[in-house]
Formats: structure tokens, sequence, C-alpha cells
């Protein structure tokens, strides 16, 4: 199984990066070792179900005996083991931090209960081996062993004679006391006791005496500075072979030092080292508890997320991202210091909850000073760095409210406010919120749409301006959705490429399309008309596009020089070399290319050379600008254009013509061909236009 974890991919590899990191946090100075990996990673795994199970404390125990089990029981283990887990811990959920506290507690618990156990039994090998005269080889082996262990604990351990005098200690009890050996050897143990404790260890004894193989219990000891420290206190019994009191074993350990551990931890766990606000854990406890029963009336979230603040790291590294970061952390106390709560919840995110705002302009000021303060520079050499945010803010009721839908909400906010720009702020808005996730939806679905045969390809006729016939359709890819209706054709583009599904309904769509024509080619040979088709930059981008074309050509039967894709404007400025050679493959090999210049004239005289275009067309205001009674600049402007074309030499076409006169100028200029609601608004299925075909 920790193989697997080593080579294989996901959570199995991190969680064993996890338990290598863990195995050098508590054996620093020793070489790599996979086989403590191995078991740290089984215990890394048996933590995180704890923490997921509501911080179930057996199997958090188990992983601390496991760790004495296997010799880790130098005083260091333990303490590097809960300040590692307590920060670093993998789990795929979000912790509580009381839950997280059980799970760390209840190690340290097993942890110490089985040192103890491990201390009480090498002590009762050793007692067995001397009383039972053994071998002397195997009296100095069980001494050594038990000295090991004596000496190297993190308890502190003490073993007196049957009348309480200490005959020996570990450096683990003169630490904690802060003793030398020769003023705690000799002396009575009880009189480490605080005075006010003295009968407990009276206590403790008589357990032992009627029965008890070992006691505990919380005390109180005295220093040798006369300072008291809180220590829990185990006591074993060792009898002679007669059955007699022999030996007392006592061990302690403190309470103070776990006690501040834990203190630690929480406060590790709940705030940010670089900029000392607190962390997202702790950001969303606020939440929590201000959505509760008793919280405020009203809730104010706001989140600035740094605008492109990798530039800076890539640009100057980490240091100065460090120094930027906590400049950040410094404008945002000075502006909502005593107004609200403060942390960072992501590497360039920083939050803020307010109480009961006055009200929204307010929140809105105080986020538009934060961002003017942001843009101030930080100066680093010669360079002043600055940056800026976007801010999304959510102002709701808090009772009734859902933390996980509040931050939900605000990171959409974010989103708004980069989509708009950047370094500006964005309000929540329901209703643009419930739109976008009724389009999401949709986008979601579009597999599911696809395989249930909800796709369909419809087409647009084009007609020679000369005489009327059909000469092309552009296709439109439809989605008669089951209880939408039929989508538009410009918002599946949108839809698919938000989900990554352009490419595979690209090629559903070319595929389709391509059988359509192919079938009217088998029957109307040269009459069948050419098909047009968008090419969009998404699909300009994918490396199977001419395998794409081919496969559909070969299986359709269509010639390439029926095939014609529809090039946007923007589209020759966008493409690279790679991208400009497979167009050129497609136009070599006798697949069209048309130029649709919506607004016409706004494509780089040099980037349109570049492609190998067969056709251009035009819409918009070239078409408009020839209609009956249109302003005589508009139409000089569309005369010049369409006479400047024509010297490309190459066909034109004109999409959106709506009346008689608008045909008769455009062919006055040289179109040859159109499209638009002078030749019907409704598009055409497969059988229609086979229809239109068959008349003709």
């Amino acid at each position: 199984m920790a193989g697997a974890a080593r080579s294989g991919d996901g959570p199995g590899r991190a969680r064993y990066a996890f338990a290598r990191r863990w195995a050098t946090a508590i054996t620093p100075d020793a070489a790599p070792d996979d086989s403590l990996a191995d078991l740290l990673a089984g215990f890394t795994d048996t933590l995180c179900a704890a923490v997921r199970d509501d911080g179930s404390a057996a199997r958090a125990r188990e992983v601390g005996r496991g760790l004495v089990e296997h010799g880790l029981v130098a005083p260091e283990a333990l303490e590097r083991t809960l300040a590692f887990v307590g920060e670093h811990l993998p789990v795929d959920v979000p912790i509580a931090m009381p839950r997280l506290m059980t799970v760390l507690g209840a190690l340290a618990a097993g942890f110490t209960d089985a040192l103890r156990r491990r201390t009480l039994d090498e002590q009762e090998r050793h007692h067995e081996l001397r009383s039972t005269r053994s071998t002397e080889s195997a009296v100095r082996a069980g001494e050594a062993k038990f000295r090991a262990v004596f000496q190297t604990s993190a308890l502190g351990i003490a073993v007196s004679d049957a009348d309480g005098v200490i005959l020996d200690c570990n450096d683990a009890m003169l630490a904690l006391l802060d003793y030398v050996p020769e003023e705690l050897v000799g002396s009575l143990g009880r009189d480490l006791l605080h005075p006010d404790e003295r009968d407990v260890i009276s206590e403790l004894a008589q357990l032992l005496h009627t029965g008890h193989e070992h006691v505990r219990a919380e005390t109180r000891l005295v220093r040798a500075d006369g300072e008291p420290v809180s220590v829990l206190i185990a006591l074993a019994l060792l009898r002679d072979d007669d059955g007699e009191p022999a030996f007392y074993v006592t061990m302690i350990e403190s309470l103070d030092e776990v006690r501040a551990l834990q203190k630690q931890l929480v406060r590790q766990s709940l705030h940010d080292v670089q900029t000392g606000l607190a962390n997202r854990a702790q950001f969303v406890g606020w939440l929590e508890g201000a959505v509760g029963t008793r919280g405020p009336d009203t809730l104010a979230l706001v989140v600035f997320d740094l605008d492109g603040f990798r530039v800076v790291n890539d640009a100057f590294g980490h240091d100065v991202g460090n120094r930027i970061l906590t400049a950040v952390a410094g404008h945002l106390r000075s502006v909502f210091d005593g107004i609200g709560r403060l942390a960072r919840i992501g590497p360039d995110e920083f939050a803020v909850l307010i109480h009961d705002p006055r009200d929204v302009a307010t929140v809105v000021s105080l986020a538009e000073s934060t961002v003017e303060l942001l843009a101030e520079p930080v100066w680093v050499g010669d360079d002043g760095i600055g940056v800026t945010a976007s801010v999304g803010i959510v102002v709701q009721p808090a009772r009734g409210a859902d933390a996980a839908e509040l931050l939900r909400c605000v990171d959409l906010t974010v989103r708004w406010a980069k989509d708009d720009g950047k370094a500006q702020w964005a309000l929540y808005d329901k209703g643009r919120d419930q739109r976008e996730r009724a389009r999401m939806r949709l986008a979601a679905s579009i597999s599911g749409g696809l395989e249930q045969g909800e796709f369909r390809v419809d087409y647009e006729p084009v007609h020679a301006l000369a005489d009327g016939a059909l000469v092309a359709v552009e296709a439109r890819l439809r989605w008669d959705h089951p209880t939408e209706g039929v989508l538009d054709p410009r918002e599946l583009v949108s839809l698919s490429t938000c989900t990554g599904m352009a490419a595979r309904l690209g090629k559903w769509a070319i595929a389709q399309a391509c059988a359509d024509a192919g079938r009217w080619h088998a029957e109307f040979g040269d009459a069948a008309p050419v098909l047009s088709m968008d090419l969009t930059a998404r699909q300009c981008q994918e490396p199977e596009l001419v395998a794409t074309v081919r496969q559909a050509l070969r299986d359709s039967g269509l010639p390439a020089r029926l095939l014609r894709f529809e090039l946007s404007e923007q589209l020759p400025a966008l493409v690279n070399e790679d991208q400009l050679e497979e167009l050129t493959y497609l136009a070599e090999h006798g697949v069209g290319l048309l130029l649709d210049q919506v607004g016409g004239g706004n494509v780089p005289i040099d980037r349109l050379r570049r492609i190998p275009l067969t056709a251009v067309k035009f819409q918009g205001s070239p078409v408009y600008g020839l209609a009956e009674g249109a302003d005589p600049l508009v139409e000089s402007a569309a005369v010049g254009l369409l006479t400047w074309s024509g010297t490309l030499g190459l066909p034109l076409y004109a999409a959106g013509v709506r009346t008689e006169f608008e045909a008769r100028r455009l062919a006055e200029l040289g179109v040859t061909g159109a499209q638009g609601p002078l030749f019907g608004s409704a598009l055409l299925t497969f059988d229609e236009v086979r229809a239109i075909l068959g008349k003709s």
C-alpha cells in the first residue's frame, strides 16, 4: 500500500509526501528512511479519518501508541509531531479547530500512556531479571535497555524504595523541577509535592497496595525555585519475590507545557504566519458564529483579491511578495481596525467581516479607501511596487444565512469585479447570481444533451444575387433543450467554452454538418451548396483540427471544395504560427477560408495577407449603409470599403440583407452572394435544404 502511495498520483501521493516531511520533522538528523515514511503514511490516514469522524479519540490514541511502539520516544518526538500535524495535516475537508484539538490531545495521551507502560514494562523486566538471578549477560542487557528508555524518555521518571526515598531519576525529571541529581537522590518523593497536595501521594500508594497495578492523578509539584508546576503523575509498585513492596516508579508529565503547546498550536492553526492576521479557518469560524441566532442583524462580507499578484512574485521573488502582503495587511488594519474582523483567507486574498454596518454605502466607501491605499507603492530599491485589488462586497441579513453560501456569494462577486476590468468593487446581486447559476447548470448539462441527441445542425441559406440560386448554406448549431427550448448558437459557443466542451461540441458539429452536406452532394452532385461553418478561436487552438476535418470529409464523402470555414474579423490577429500552418494546410487541400468582417475594415493588412483567404463577407454597417435613404456619409464609407475589398480578387458575400434595394446595390458593387431576412428568417433543416435543391 505504501509503495503504491509513493509511486501513484492524487491523494495517496500527497499523504506520502506529508509523511516524508513528518519523518524529517521528528528525526531531522537522520537520513531519509522509507520504512519510517511508510509507517507515518499509515498514521496520516488514521489521523485524517479521525478528524473527519468528529475527532475520534480512539484512532488518534492508537497513533500515539504506535509512535512509542516503533521506538520514537525521544523527548522532541511528541512535541514536533503535535506541531507539524497540527499545522499541516492534509485533510480533504475543512477542519474545525475543536475537532483538531481533540485529535491532537488524544494522540498526546496515547503517546504518554504508551511511554508510561513501556517504562513500567522495562522496569518490571529489569526487576525480574535481577530477582530470578538470570544469566549475567541477560541482566546486563535488561539493565542497558531500561537505562536507555529511562534516560531518553520525555517523561520525568524517578525510582524510589519502599519508604519513598528517591534512588534514581532521569534528566527529564531534573529539567522539569530544575534540580541537580544530588538534590533529588536520597530525598523523599512526597517532599516534592505542593503543601496542599501532600495527601495525593498517600492516596495513590494506598490504591497500589490494594491491588491496582498503577495509578495516576493530576497534582502540583514544587520546583527548586519554589514555583508550583501542574503535572500528571503516574505511580507503579514493583514487588519482590515474596510479593512485598520493593520499589515505586513515578512518572510525571508537565501539564503546563502541554497546555502551552496546545495554546501555541491553536494560534498557529488560526493565524497567518506572514501577516499575523487570522487565517481562513478562523475567519470561517467567525462567520459561522455570526450567522447564529444570537449574532448581529446584518453582516457585511468584503473580500480583496489582489490583481496579478503572481506577476510581483515572478518579477521580484517571494521575499518581495511577502513584503507586499505585509504592507497590504497594514493598510487593511489602518482602515478596518475597530470596524471589522480581518483575515488572510488565500495566497492573495484578504477578507473583512463587519457586524451591523451602518449601510451599504459605508461599506463601499471603506472598500474604495482601501483600494486607494493599496495603490501606494512599496519601495524595493529603486522600484516602487503597488498593487490593485478586485473587491467583492456582500451585505445580507445574518440570521438564517449560511456561512458557506455567503463565501460562495462573495467569491462570485469578486469574479464579477475582475471580469468588469479589475481594480474595482462589485456588489452582490442575487438576480445576477441566479441567472448565472442557471446558465452554469445549462453549461454543465451540455455533455448529457449531446448524448441524448438534443443537438442538431440547421442551415441559413446563401443565395446568388445574380439569379437567386442556393449557392451555400451556413451551418448553425442548435440545442433543442427539453425545458429551455431552442438555444441561440452564440450562447452555445459561450456555454461550451466555459465548461471545456467547446472542442468536443465543435468536433461533433463538423462531423454532423459534413455528413448532411455529403448526402446532398451524393444526390445532387455539382448543384449541391457549399457548406459554410464558423471556426472559432478555440477551435483554431485545437491541435486535432486538421485531423477532425479530414476525418469528417472522409466519413461523409464530401469534397473539400464544398467545405468552407468562416473566420471572425478578430481571428487573423490571434492565430500563431502553428495555427496558421493548420489553416494553410486546409486551404491547400481545397477547404475554403472566408473572412467574416462584422464591422468591416478592422483587420490589419499585414495579418490579412498571412491567411490564404478564398472569400470575404460583410455585415452590419457596410450593408446597412447601402439602404434606401441611408446617411450619405455612411453610404460613402460602405461603398469605399466594398470597392476596396473588390481589389483583393476574392468573391464577396453579404449577411443581414433586408431589402431588394440593398441586394441590388450590393450586386452593383461586386457582391456575388447574400443571406439575411430578405431570403427568409427561418433556418432550414436538412430535409428543407434537400427540398429546395430538388426544385432547382
